[in-house]
């Protein structure tokens, strides 16, 4: 589809506008022209048909000169919320031409029940986008979908669901294909595509104001002011993390703040990961150039990487993935730089006495990192032998449980995901366990977990994971991008936006 059916790119981002009221829905389409020029009206969210004729009432009067609106009253039979037939829909997609709108949103479900499969002859707004929705699955998209001129539309739209990475690739190759194509990758698994549908050649990418009204969906002002979805191009470097759960993570933020304060021309998504397979396959077809690792993953792609640095090789876990020019992967580990930055603030390590709790991935990069600064490092975990296996790669010592109330140490680092939200009322340690000068949390979600807050009311000095989180992911960004960090801005957004939820769920 060309251009100039939506304006440049920046406008074609269509922001959402979805509301059971049209007082509701009147703010939310003035909310979404201060970020875009298009904007989808969801007729079908309108509670009843009196909130409809209000709304388009408002619209003929409000005259938003600039805006190009389109209007959408999706029946139940195409994943709409509209309980009327489709001579019901046509009223409303006619009152809505009247009211302004150039365009309209026609589920094929509807057409194939016009006489002749055509729209033409009805007073609907003048160009008209035939959507195709598939909740389940994405289907098979082998033929380039344009559509006959006899049924008088503009343009086509799928929005499929996304099971796999790859069948996100796929709808993003429908797209750079046909003409006058929209493509929408539904789903958790599809978001990175989402945000890349632009650059694929899709004609818009849809971006709720406020409320979601399809799976994975991400919020208008994220697409556009910090994913930039409008600006993406073949030269734009592709980086993100890879992980299953993956929707909590704070990486996205804090890499594409890096990339907006330096003007660097880069974007960082977040892929839903299920199987380790599918995302490599996936890597050149995105053009992704580096990746983050986490849990699941970490040692599960040690074993794909085609080289290692030596540190990363000796924890035996990565989390920061290098995509080489060839496509080969090199594996690093910065998690290791994250632990020594935050406790090299608080404390001198050289000789000091500290404990890691735990002896998984985190709790490897820790231990290393620890001896690499000279400290004694000494491991309990609830498996005896990790522990003892840990501490003898270190040079350490293991300590069982039982020893912990009467043993003395000067740090204890907690690196289990025990008291990671949701399950935030719980402590991996008791009150009578912490005898030692500094407590550090691994976890970064909440700030302040039951195990810090323990130590706080024992008066012993608290170290928040996501100072941790901080410095692994700058490190990475350096790593990735070869020069200095804009720290001030990475820090000051995680710190807002970890604030900001803290205080919504209290």
């Amino acid at each position: 589809m060309p251009d100039s059916l939506f304006g440049d790119a920046t406008h074609r981002i269509c922001g959402v506008a979805a509301a059971s009221t049209a007082r509701q829905m009147q703010l939310l389409v003035l909310q979404a022209l201060r970020l875009t020029r298009t904007v989808e009206l969801r007729l079908d969210w309108l509670r009843n048909d009196q909130q409809r004729e209000k709304l388009l009432h408002w619209l003929k009067s409000a005259r938003l000169r600039k805006a190009v609106l389109l209007a959408t009253c999706r029946r139940r039979i195409g994943g709409g919320e509209f309980s009327g037939d489709a001579g019901a829909e046509l009223f409303w997609l006619m009152k809505a031409r009247e009211a302004g709108c150039q365009w309209c949103d026609l589920e094929i479900e509807t057409l194939r029940e016009l006489p002749g499969e055509t729209v033409r002859g009805y007073a609907v707004p003048e160009k008209v986008l035939l959507s195709i929705h598939d909740f389940r699955r994405t289907p098979r998209l082998t033929k380039k979908v344009n559509v006959a001129p006899s049924g008088g539309v503009d343009g086509v739209k799928v929005a499929a669901m996304a099971r796999s990475i790859g069948d996100s690739v796929r709808l993003l190759k429908w797209a750079r294909k046909s003409r006058q194509a929209v493509a929408i990758p539904m789903g958790e698994i599809g978001m990175p595509a989402r945000i890349l549908a632009l650059r694929e050649g899709s004609a818009l990418a849809y971006a709720p104001v406020a409320a979601a009204t399809a799976p994975g969906q991400v919020h208008l002002r994220e697409v556009k002011e910090l994913y930039r979805a409008h600006r993406l191009t073949h030269k734009t470097q592709v980086y993100g993390v890879i992980g299953n759960p993956v929707a909590h993570s704070l990486s996205p933020l804090l890499h594409n703040t890096g990339y907006i304060s330096t003007g660097k021309d880069a974007v960082f998504l977040p892929f839903l990961v299920e199987r380790l397979e599918d995302f490599l396959k996936a890597v050149p077809d995105f053009g992704v150039k580096g990746f983050s690792v986490t849990l699941p993953h970490k040692e599960a792609v040690f074993r794909r990487l085609d080289a290692c640095e030596p540190v990363a090789a000796k924890i035996g876990a990565v989390n920061t993935v290098t995509v080489r020019r060839d496509g080969s992967l090199h594996g690093s580990n910065t998690d290791y730089l994250g632990v020594l930055r935050a406790l090299e603030k608080k404390m001198k390590l050289p000789g000091s006495r500290v404990l890691i709790f735990g002896a998984g991935g985190s709790a490897r990069a820790a231990a290393f990192a620890l001896a690499k600064a000279s400290a004694h490092v000494f491991v309990c975990a609830r498996r005896e032998n990790a522990a003892r296996s840990l501490a003898r790669a270190v040079e350490g010592e293991a300590v069982p449980k039982a020893a912990l109330r009467k043993s003395k140490f000067d740090a204890i680092l907690n690196a289990t995901p025990v008291g990671m939200h949701p399950q935030v009322g719980v402590s991996p340690l008791a009150a009578g366990e912490l005898n030692c000068s500094l407590v550090m949390d691994l976890i970064y979600r909440p700030m302040q977990t039951k195990l810090l807050q323990m130590a706080a009311d024992r008066g012993i000095k608290t170290l928040s994971g996501v100072e941790m989180f901080l410095a692994q992911g700058i490190a990475q960004w350096e790593h990735w991008m070869g020069r200095r960090a804009p720290e001030a801005a990475m820090r000051k957004a995680v710190l807002t936006a970890l604030k900001g939820t803290e205080r919504s769920h209290h």
